[in-house]
């Protein structure tokens, strides 16, 4: 009895060490797979569709982890919270940005991270928390569904009800015209030809004028060297006419410049005596004119006698 306690002692024991040992090989294999990836979460504002767990994560078209978890935030039912499981090696950097992103056309869903500058500090270092936060930025999916949305709503404003009947009306009142357009056929085919008519005519005129405007250059070009001879000759007697007065002038420079000197000299005093002899003859004029007789005989006229 003695010796069968004393194995199951011993088999208890090590099946005591050996569970321990297990349990510290699961608990270092954990501790090391822990120590070889870096959790990260990215709060979506817009739906993720195609987006799934497993699906991969890329940095700048690398793939870095996979996705853990898919969950609604408790407080806002709009986000999408997804939680990444990234290689601890990834430079997730404080201005790295995760956006969805597919690719190829039918390709699925994925999670793509990009930025971070060299300068820039990782973001484990800022965000204390256990699983750090991603920023996002918007997707061209996003971009894609706002756009269409818009165009949408452009399109509803554009085909309102009151458009509509504003178009409906433009197109009868178009037809009303088409209509009036067609029953003044008659007239707009004598307008065409009276225009046509006008043309044949504003030709014909321009033609005449034409002719007589070449003919009037040929006049003009072909009297032209003569009218050219007869200015040159004019010119030719201007010229000896100048030097013949300049020989005048030359020969009688003395007497000139004589008459300059002494005569325009003399012409002053001249014409002070000249201005004196008209007042006076005016002063003679104005006597004789009042009393002729006092001034002429000395005396005043003898009057008439008239008998009483």
């Amino acid at each position: 009895m003695e010796t069968k306690a004393h194995y199951v002692l011993i088999g208890a024991f090590t099946l005591i060490v050996s569970l321990a040992l297990l349990g510290f090989g699961l608990w270092a294999a954990k501790y090391s797979s822990d120590r070889t990836w870096q959790e990260y979460r990215v709060v979506f504002d817009e739906a993720v569709t195609g987006l799934s767990v497993g699906s991969p994560v890329q940095y700048n078209g690398i793939s870095v982890g996979s996705i853990t978890d898919l969950s609604l935030a408790p407080d806002d039912p709009r986000k999408v919270i997804a939680r990444l499981r990234l290689n601890s090696t990834t430079p997730v950097k404080t201005d790295t940005r995760a956006k969805l992103a597919i690719t190829s056309i039918t390709g699925p869903a994925i999670i793509q991270l990009s930025g971070g500058s060299p300068q820039a500090p990782a973001l484990t270092t800022v965000d204390r928390d256990a699983v750090p936060t991603i920023q996002t930025s918007p997707s061209a999916l996003q971009n894609i569904t706002d756009v269409a949305n818009r165009v949408v709503e452009r399109m509803d404003q554009l085909l309102s009800d009151q458009n509509v009947e504003r178009i409906s009306n433009t197109l009868a009142h178009l037809e009303t015209v088409s209509g009036g357009l067609a029953d003044r056929d008659q007239g707009t085919r004598a307008l065409l030809l009276e225009a046509r008519d006008a043309a044949r005519n504003l030709n014909t005129t321009l033609a005449t004028a034409n002719g007589t405007i070449q003919h009037l250059d040929e006049n003009v070009v072909r009297q032209l060297p003569a009218t050219l001879d007869k200015l040159d000759a004019s010119l030719s007697k201007l010229d000896s006419a100048a030097g013949n007065a300049n020989a005048i002038l030359g020969e009688n420079r003395a007497a000139i410049n004589s008459f300059a000197n002494d005569g325009l000299a003399q012409l002053g005093p001249t014409l002070t005596e000249l201005r004196g002899l008209i007042r006076d003859l005016r002063r003679v004029s104005d006597r004789l004119e009042n009393n002729p007789a006092r001034y002429l005989l000395g005396r005043d006229a003898p009057k008439e006698f008239e008998p009483k």
